[in-house]
């Protein structure tokens, strides 16, 4: 079923994947003129935290984590990226280095448009300057809601959010009345929630006593999303 209408989803979900949308052929000519595709397996590293940038990544097939690492190495999931998103333009308009790491969470396919290309292109294109400056005011109230959960929102009620967004994400070839199937670690949920693998373990077999989904290996099929909106509390 579409959320559509019951649950907010782009509260919590990037638009950067309407950036290069009918831009005009003359500024995409100039953005994409030097432009290579890379193929990343799951796990491998795209960009590294504290490095200088040198130029901008477009998912066109995949999912890329975006993820700090605290003192003790751990790491802390940000946010999941879906094919369409930009990456990695934040440290270049700042002129500072990367304030993350991105890595695939599964095989994905990688545009890399180099820094000169996308400094000249945005110089020259206003269609282009004007919708990074709308996408960047989302993405500032994205993180804001996402620092707020954090704060204000209990674990399970995290966990129910969270399976929902993903749910979101995870939607290839959809058909209404047709489960959705999250592809993810429990280990990369529990970074991404907060919390540890054993709680998320505990409360994925609590969802799952109650129908609310079911589980494959590390798949998750979301069943009944009207249940998880409700225990998310949104």
């Amino acid at each position: 079923m579409s959320i559509k209408g019951i649950f907010p989803i782009d509260k919590w979900n990037f638009k950067s994947e309407s950036v290069f949308t009918d831009l005009p052929a003359g500024d995409l000519a100039l953005l994409t003129a030097n432009k290579t595709e890379q193929v990343y397996k799951k796990g491998e590293i795209i960009f590294r935290e504290a490095a200088y940038p040198a130029g901008i990544f477009y998912i066109s097939e995949g999912k890329v984590k975006k993820y700090k690492l605290d003192s003790d190495g751990k790491e802390h999931i940000i946010y999941v990226a879906n094919k369409g998103e930009l990456l990695g333009y934040h440290a270049i308009l700042s002129e500072d280095r990367y304030p993350d790491s991105g890595a695939a969470l599964e095989e994905s396919r990688i545009v890399f448009i180099p820094r000169e290309d996308f400094l000249v292109t945005l110089q020259q294109s206003l269609v282009l300057s004007k919708r990074l400056l709308k996408t960047l005011s989302h993405e500032f109230a994205v993180l804001a809601n996402s620092l707020s959960m954090f704060a204000q929102k209990s674990v399970r009620e995290r966990l129910a959010l969270q399976l929902i967004v993903l749910r979101e994400k995870y939607k290839v070839n959809f058909e209404a009345g047709n489960p959705v199937e999250i592809n993810m670690s429990r280990d990369d949920l529990a970074s991404l929630v907060g919390t540890g693998r054993e709680n998320v373990v505990r409360l994925l077999t609590e969802f799952k006593e109650a129908s609310i989904l079911e589980t494959k290996g590390r798949k998750i099929i979301i069943l009944d999303v009207n249940k998880l909106i409700k225990i998310a509390g949104v």
